[in-house]
């Protein structure tokens, strides 16, 4: 079983050797974080500080936006970078100017929850569709969906659930698969003589998570749709964009 120590208020002073920078400091800035053995969501959790903690930087990660830390019992842990704001006391310093960028790691660890809004085609008709998401671990989420495909005639609502994979939870850039089934409803309009018409689904797909600071996201998607009739079945592809955001 692994044990974590929990900070509340401001860290005591930090015992550092005379060789160790003393120029730059991390603050949490986020209700709580969890501080792990390594630059990456797979690595061992350590320990877990609240807001307004303060930490001595010794490193930074640059490819995975972690920040290297020493706790206050000497030992070394890592920090995500977004989770902290950098307090350099000499403004001269290098890591003085740096900030946190635009793009971060997504916010997955720590998080149940999220919810997107996207838009595209989907066969040549524009379509809205919702997306909120239940995480059962970073790399694994469950995503039911409604959607509104707009037709000449009329619309198409598109319902149902899929189940999402996260190739890469710790990148700011990341690929995932998705995988679906539902139904859909053609409505036509009011002045179209037509019966309603009820038919199953099954979509395939995957793209992009593009993590942005603040527990954002851009989601880039395209799937393949097939729509299974009475007698018949036929496929079409949806291309989609949208923003989102973790909880």
């Amino acid at each position: 079983m692994l044990c974590a120590t929990s900070w509340s208020g401001a860290a005591p002073p930090l015992e550092v050797s005379a060789a160790s920078s003393a120029e730059t400091y991390a603050r949490v800035i986020v209700d709580e974080v969890e501080l792990r053995s390594g630059p990456g969501l797979a690595h061992r959790l350590v320990a877990r500080a609240a807001r307004g903690d303060t930490f001595l930087v010794i490193g930074r990660e640059t490819s995975g936006y972690w920040l290297e830390v020493a706790l206050p019992d000497g030992r070394h842990a890592f920090v995500l970078g977004d989770a902290v704001e950098r307090i350099a006391l000499d403004r001269d310093a290098p890591e003085a100017a740096g900030r946190p960028g635009v793009f971060a790691p997504p916010a997955l660890e720590g998080s149940w929850g999220g919810f997107t809004l996207q838009g595209g085609i989907l066969g040549g008709d524009a379509l809205a569709e919702v997306r909120p998401a239940w995480f059962l671990a970073p790399e694994i989420a469950i995503e039911p969906y409604v959607g509104v495909a707009l037709q000449r005639d009329g619309r198409r609502v598109l319902y149902g659930g899929a189940l999402a994979v996260n190739f890469a939870p710790d990148w700011s850039v990341a690929p995932y698969f998705s995988l679906g089934a539902g139904g859909i409803l053609e409505q036509p309009r009011d002045d179209v003589v037509r019966d309603q018409l009820k038919s199953f689904h099954v979509r395939a797909g995957g793209g992009l998570l593009v993590s942005l600071r603040w527990r954002m996201l851009v989601r880039l998607e395209a799937t393949n749709l097939v729509r299974f009739a009475e007698d018949s079945y036929d496929n079409e592809q949806s291309y989609t964009a949208g923003l989102g955001t973790y909880f």
